[in-house]
């Protein structure tokens, strides 16, 4: 399943839509304002939360805890690497591999295509494609991705 990420330009709330392969939103994500920590929630087209993505803070490396349907899933973390940008996803044995400040990189699972995203450059404001192989990983996956968005727009901002 193809779903398409635009980050809105303007946006205090860091607010991002998701659509699918037809123009149709999907998926909302929003942080929140004042918080400790970067939070993102995931909200469906009824405006249902599925998904939430809470930074844990007081880490050496960047790590981010994912609850779906508000049930505690999994830990993205960002691996210690000196030239690279690894990733892996504590929980499920989901890893991460490619260009992640380029956001053209895979995620896999013991070898298997779970989903990958890869960057569109030449629009307005950052625009992605995200193939997801099964539907049952959607919002995993996104949760994944958006955990992955903010730690790199935190090192862009340091």
């Amino acid at each position: 399943m193809k779903l398409y990420f635009k980050q809105r330009l303007f946006s205090f709330r860091q607010c991002t839509d998701i659509f699918d392969e037809h123009g149709n939103v999907m998926f909302t994500a929003e942080g929140e304002i004042f918080s400790l920590g970067r939070k993102m929630h995931i909200y469906d087209m009824d405006r249902c939360e599925v998904g939430f993505v809470q930074q844990k803070l007081l880490h050496f490396m960047p790590r981010f805890s994912v609850f779906i349907n508000g049930q505690y899933m999994a830990d993205v973390v960002k691996e210690f690497t000196l030239f690279s940008q690894n990733y892996c996803v504590e929980g499920l044995g989901w890893h991460i591999d490619g260009n992640v400040f380029a956001h053209d990189y895979r995620i896999t699972c013991g070898g298997s295509y779970i989903a990958s995203i890869h960057k569109h450059w030449m629009s307005w404001g950052d625009s992605y494609e995200i193939d997801i192989a099964y539907e049952q990983d959607i919002v995993m996956a996104l949760a994944v991705i958006i955990a992955i968005d903010c730690v790199i727009d935190q090192a862009q901002v340091s």
